[in-house]
């Protein structure tokens, strides 16, 4: 039988041509393929029109002199080698956002893995605990950042009425040059510390028990048995915990509006919040562009390198 007689040869359970078969099964998959495309183009044009466009259009942006105070010019490279070399307000920015991150991620993840370790236990109310840390995280963090500012007021804040039932005058927390940010630091920490401490919790249910229980008959200590069994089991989450806190911290921006609003002086300026400056105070569009695009690099060089160096202690990448 030639090659033309074969592709008719009907199937023994369908009595179908394979060629009429293999052509239906086409179709379906065709149809079925572009079903798909029509429930996910919501979102991909979403995502077109909402967040690469505007992307796009900031990084052109960012090498214009684009203002609403005067005409736009392309400038090049100019807006960049002004923030590298000529406002020195830019790197105290750089400065406060740097030390606002290397308070924030140390306190952050420490004290959510504490709070992880002590909650990892089946006692009854345990679920109560739980519920109470994690709930600032779904809280909204103008009206966490308000609440916050109250209680650290200089007169009548909560803090300082503490103090002065032990005799003791209470600084000017949020109008104190040293004071301030280490202030917002621990409010940015009480907020989302939920958040990792789930993380933490997760990865610790799911460390083997049979570990634990060699650990003991072996005599090991607590601490022992912790950097030993514990922290590489749960490297992987931790290493997920501190990239996320990182990047959080690197873009915080409304604890410093409300709280502070960058003052005293410039002392909790960071790089959102001076982007905020430029763009709708100044209306300087294309250099609070150019800081952003700056932000981003400097967020993506951070996370390289810890991504880079995960191998070294992140039990599973071994």
């Amino acid at each position: 039988m030639d090659s033309a007689g074969a592709k008719l040869t009907p199937s023994l359970q369908t009595g179908q041509p394979v060629s009429i078969r293999k052509r239906a099964k086409s179709r379906l998959a065709s149809s079925g393929a572009w079903y798909a495309y029509l429930f996910i183009s919501p979102m991909v044009l979403g995502y077109i029109i909402f967040l690469l466009i505007p992307i796009v259009a900031a990084f052109g942006m960012s090498f214009t002199n684009y203002s609403l105070l005067h005409d736009t010019e392309y400038v090049g490279l100019d807006n960049y080698e002004k923030a590298f070399l000529n406002d020195p307000l830019f790197w105290k920015t750089v400065w406060n956002t740097l030390y606002f991150s290397a308070g924030l991620i140390p306190l952050n993840l420490m004290l959510a893995l504490g709070l992880a370790l002590l909650l990892n236990r089946k006692i009854p109310g345990i679920s109560l605990f739980r519920t109470a840390i994690f709930t600032p995280v779904v809280t909204s963090i103008v009206v966490w950042a308000i609440v916050w500012k109250y209680i650290f007021a200089t007169d009548a804040g909560l803090i300082n009425q503490i103090l002065l039932l032990f005799n003791i005058q209470g600084p000017a927390w949020l109008y104190n040059f040293g004071l301030a940010m280490p202030v917002v630091i621990v409010v940015s920490v009480l907020k989302n510390v939920g958040l990792n401490m789930v993380i933490f919790l997760a990865a610790l249910q799911e460390v083997p028990k049979m570990y634990y229980e060699a650990a003991k008959i072996d005599g090991a200590s607590r601490m022992r048995t912790f950097w030993n069994i514990t922290f590489p089991m749960i490297s992987p989450a931790f290493f997920l915990a501190l990239i996320l806190t990182l990047i959080g911290s690197l873009k915080v921006f409304s604890q410093i509006q409300v709280m502070t609003d960058g003052g005293p002086g410039t002392s909790t300026y960071v790089l959102v919040y001076y982007i905020y400056q430029q763009a709708f105070k100044q209306f300087e569009f294309g250099y609070a562009s150019s800081i952003a695009f700056i932000l981003f690099f400097l967020v993506l060089i951070l996370t390289i390198v810890q991504w880079n160096m995960r191998k070294r202690w992140v039990h599973h990448e071994q």
